[in-house]
C-alpha cells in the first residue's frame, strides 16, 4: 500500500505541504522556462461556505477537498524585479496565505568559493549561467498569515514528483518576502 494520495502527495503531509505540492505539480504540468506564478491560498471550508457556486466550479464539494485551495493570480508584470512586485501586494482578509513558483539557476555550495570578487548582480547571474555545475530548479514557496511556511524544490534534471524536496526553511529569503505581503 502506498503512502501517497491519488494526487501523488504524501497522505501524512500538512495541509500547507499538500498545497505546495499541488502547486508544484500544476507548474510541472505547464513545463519549464515559464515566468513566476503567484497564488492566493484560501481556506477551502470557508470558500465552500461563502462562495458555494465558485467552490462547485472549482470542484471543491467532496470531503476529499484539501484544506487550502490555491487560486492563481494575474501574470506578474514582465521586467519588474520580483521583490519590487511583492512589495506592492496587499491581500484581502479572505486570503489565508500565498504561494509563488519561480525558476532559478543554483550552484552547489562547493562552487561558492570560486565566485569571482566584485561582480554586480548582472555579472553574477551571467557567471552562474555559464558555470558547468549549475542546476535549474523550480521553487514553490508558500506562507500563511499565521507564519507557517513550506517550500518545494524540483531540479530540472530530476523532474519527477518523487524527487521533489520539501521543507519549511529551504528558501528563507523568498518566504520572508511573501510573509511581508501580509504585513500592513
Amino acid at each position: 500500500m502506498s503512502n501517497l494520495s491519488s494526487s501523488g502527495t504524501p497522505m501524512a503531509a500538512s495541509p500547507l505541504t499538500r498545497a505546495v505540492l499541488e502547486i508544484d505539480e500544476y507548474a510541472s504540468g505547464l513545463g519549464w522556462d515559464r515566468p513566476a506564478r503567484l497564488f492566493a491560498l484560501v481556506d477551502t471550508a470557508r470558500l465552500r461556505a461563502q462562495e458555494p457556486g465558485l467552490a462547485s466550479q472549482l470542484g471543491l464539494e467532496g470531503a476529499e477537498a484539501a484544506a487550502f485551495t490555491p487560486i492563481e493570480q494575474e501574470e506578474l508584470p514582465a521586467g519588474k524585479p520580483l521583490d519590487e512586485f511583492l512589495g506592492t501586494i496587499a491581500w484581502p482578509d479572505a486570503v489565508a496565505g500565498c504561494a509563488l513558483t519561480v525558476e532559478r539557476l543554483m550552484l552547489p555550495p562547493s562552487a561558492e568559493a570560486s565566485v569571482p570578487d566584485g561582480l554586480d548582480e548582472a555579472g553574477l547571474a551571467k557567471w552562474v549561467a555559464r558555470h558547468p555545475d549549475r542546476q535549474e530548479v523550480r521553487m514553490t514557496v508558500a506562507v500563511l498569515r499565521n507564519g507557517a511556511r513550506e517550500a518545494a524544490i524540483r531540479l530540472r534534471e530530476k523532474d519527477s514528483p518523487s524527487e521533489v524536496l520539501t521543507g519549511a526553511d529551504l528558501v528563507p529569503g523568498l518566504a520572508d518576502a511573501l510573509a511581508a505581503t501580509f504585513e500592513s
